[in-house]
């Protein structure tokens, strides 16, 4: 009979660490990354184009209400340091659109970060949300990605750093968590 027990003790100590292990392999992993992307609207080579704006002249005194509708198309690249010069991680790719009529300039993102080299190199996140561009910082929700990235969600944190006209160098502080790696047949 003790011996019964012992059994009975050592199968339940069992299921019990490996109910603790699949749930530890289940947790969300947390990543955080920061970059500088730079938005170049001027110049001869521009990384953000206009594409779309008022069909008609807009007569008003107010700037942004004379910006409202204006969409432009991006690939910025993102770099690990302000600097220019230095190395590009990646790009962000997408749209956005003057989405405020009145008192504060905003813009409506819709991005991928796609990252072309070091740790996060193939994979990607997108964002969508609203970006008030004079706030000092904006926070925007990552609403999903791939690779490393997949079913990401999260948030980020962007902040201008330089703006030169109409060119701006923006910080970003990512935060995503992802789900454990699939083990399914696509990857």
């Amino acid at each position: 009979m003790a011996v019964r027990a012992k059994h009975v003790l050592l199968i339940a100590a069992l299921v019990v660490m490996a109910l603790i292990c699949t749930a530890d392999a289940l947790k969300p992993k947390r990543i955080r990354i920061q970059f500088y992307m730079h938005d170049i609207v001027g110049g001869p080579n521009p990384t953000a184009v206009r594409v779309a704006g008022r069909l008609t002249n807009y007569t008003g005194s107010d700037p942004i209400a004379a910006t409202f509708g204006s969409v432009s198309v991006m690939d910025n690249p993102l770099t690990v340091t302000p600097d220019p010069n230095s190395t590009v991680i990646g790009r962000a790719q997408g749209i956005y659109a003057s989405s405020s009529q009145h008192r504060e300039f905003s813009l409506l993102m819709t991005l991928t970060y796609v990252f072309i080299s070091g740790p996060y190199n193939g994979s990607s996140f997108s964002v969508v949300g609203l970006n008030p561009v004079m706030s000092e910082v904006r926070e925007m929700p990552v609403v999903g990605g791939t690779g490393i990235f997949r079913l990401a969600r999260g948030y980020c944190f962007a902040r201008t750093y330089s703006l030169d006209q109409v060119d701006a160098i923006i910080g970003y502080n990512v935060t995503l968590y992802t789900k454990p790696k699939s083990h399914n047949h696509y990857g």
